[in-house]
C-alpha cells in the first residue's frame, strides 16, 4: 500500500470514529447494546394461525428473545394480517372453451407493532412493516400449498429481521437502565 493511501485510510477511520459511529447490536463503550436489550423483551403469541406461529418463532429466534413472560421488561406486541394476491394468469383453450387459470401469487405479510413497557404500559415504539414473497401454483395442489406454505415463512422471517432493525434502533437511542 502506497504510504498517501494509508494516511487517507487513517484520516478516514479517524473521522468516523469521532461522528459516533457504533454498531447497533454491539455494546456501546463497554455498556449494554440493543442486543443486549432483546433479552427483556417478551413475544406473545401472534393471531393469524401459520403465519403469526412463523412470525412468532423467527421473532424469538432473531431477537434472542424470552417466550415465556417472566422476567421480561417489554412487551412486543403484533397485530398481524396478510394478503394472497394473483399476479398471474394462463389463457388456454379446452374444448373450445377458453378457461384462464392463475398460475402465481404474490403472498403479502403485514405487521402492526407495539413495544410495550410491562411496568407502565406506556407503549415506547410502534410502527407497520410488510413483507412480500411469491409462489408459483402448480397441477399438484399438494406442491402448491407447500409453497404457499414456504411464502409464509420466508415472508415471516423477512419481517421478524424487519422489527429486528426498528426495534434495535429504539434500543440504541433508548438503553435499557441497569443492564
Amino acid at each position: 500500500m502506497r504510504p498517501p493511501t494509508l494516511i487517507v485510510l487513517c484520516a478516514a477511520a479517524a473521522a468516523l470514529s469521532a461522528c459516533g459511529f457504533h454498531p447497533l447490536y454491539g455494546r456501546i463503550n463497554g455498556g449494554p447494546g440493543a442486543g443486549q436489550a432483546f433479552e427483556t423483551v417478551y413475544i406473545p403469541p401472534i393471531e393469524l394461525e401459520t403465519a403469526g406461529y412463523e412470525l412468532r418463532n423467527a421473532l424469538i429466534d432473531a431477537l434472542r428473545a424470552r417466550s415465556l413472560p417472566q422476567g421480561a421488561l417489554y412487551d412486543l406486541k403484533v397485530i398481524l394480517r396478510d394478503r394472497n394476491q394473483p399476479i398471474a394468469i394462463q389463457n388456454q383453450t379446452v374444448n373450445g372453451l377458453k378457461e384462464v387459470e392463475i398460475t402465481r401469487y404474490n403472498y403479502t405479510l403485514i405487521a402492526d407493532y407495539q413495544l410495550v413497557e410491562r411496568k407502565s404500559l406506556k407503549v415506547l415504539a410502534k410502527g407497520t412493516e410488510s413483507s412480500l414473497s411469491a409462489y408459483n401454483v402448480v397441477t399438484s395442489p399438494y406442491a402448491t400449498e407447500v409453497a404457499y406454505k414456504e411464502a409464509q415463512a420466508n415472508t415471516a422471517k423477512d419481517l421478524a429481521e424487519e422489527l429486528r432493525l426498528r426495534i434495535g434502533v429504539y434500543f440504541s437511542e433508548h438503553p435499557v437502565p441497569g443492564r
